[in-house]
């Protein structure tokens, strides 16, 4: 005896039927909205407020306050203040030291110059000692370092337009201590001192000359001049 069957009939799927249209709205609702969440933009961090004292200049200036961009330009307003103040320093440095120590007619330069011609005279080494203890200095003050002894020096220009500078400064050697004075002057229109004389005074020694215009006039024929009691050679 053969057993009844039944059988249903086959469920076609038709994409454009009005029962799939609800199905096929929920899943593009459903992957619209996995979607949008995982592609919504992260929030940006936040970030410290912009002061004066903490600015690197990092944050875009678009980016800034009304008080964030006031602090900004306070902080580069000091910024190039500070710059212009090195400046004028680094200049008024470099003023002093080309004036007072690199120019021809510096006193340091001058004063070194001498030093040099002493520490090279075999006269004076005869009677100072060695030539690398050899040292010179200015007047005796309160300040017991040597190098803030200052040198007694006059600078002046005759009537002939000529600058004259006169130096007196003390030597001291491991054998014996001297006295040098020193006059120099500069002709008008020329950048370099020249020597009128320079010698030095050792007690119980004789003078040193190391330079003597006048004796040098002398033994060239020349009369040396004349000018408001001062002789040039």
């Amino acid at each position: 005896m053969m057993k009844p069957t039944t059988s249903l009939p086959a469920i076609r799927f038709v994409p454009n039927s009005a029962v799939a249209q609800p199905v096929r709205l929920l899943f593009a609702r459903n992957y619209a909205t996995q979607t949008g969440l995982g592609t919504t933009s992260a929030p940006k961090p936040s970030r410290r407020r912009v002061t004066p004292f903490n600015d690197t200049g990092f944050v875009p200036w678009s980016e800034l306050s009304a008080t964030e961009k006031a602090a900004r330009a306070t902080q580069q307003s000091y910024n190039f203040g500070m710059i212009i103040v090195g400046l004028v320093l680094t200049g008024g440095v470099t003023y002093f030291l080309w004036t007072d120590v690199f120019a021809p007619e510096s006193k340091t330069r001058q004063f070194n110059r001498a030093v040099d011609k002493i520490k090279k005279d075999h006269r004076c080494l005869e009677l100072l000692g060695d030539a690398n203890k050899i040292s010179a200095h200015g007047d005796e003050t309160f300040n017991k370092w040597r190098r803030a002894r200052p040198i007694t020096s006059t600078e002046k220009k005759d009537g002939q337009g000529n600058q004259h500078l006169m130096m007196h400064f003390y030597v001291e050697g491991p054998l014996a201590n001297g006295v040098v004075q020193c006059h120099m002057v500069m002709p008008r229109g020329q950048s370099e001192y020249d020597y009128k004389y320079l010698f030095v005074d050792i007690k119980g020694h004789e003078r040193i000359y190391l330079e003597n215009a006048d004796t040098a006039a002398a033994r060239s024929g020349k009369k040396p001049l004349s000018f408001f009691g001062v002789k040039w050679g």
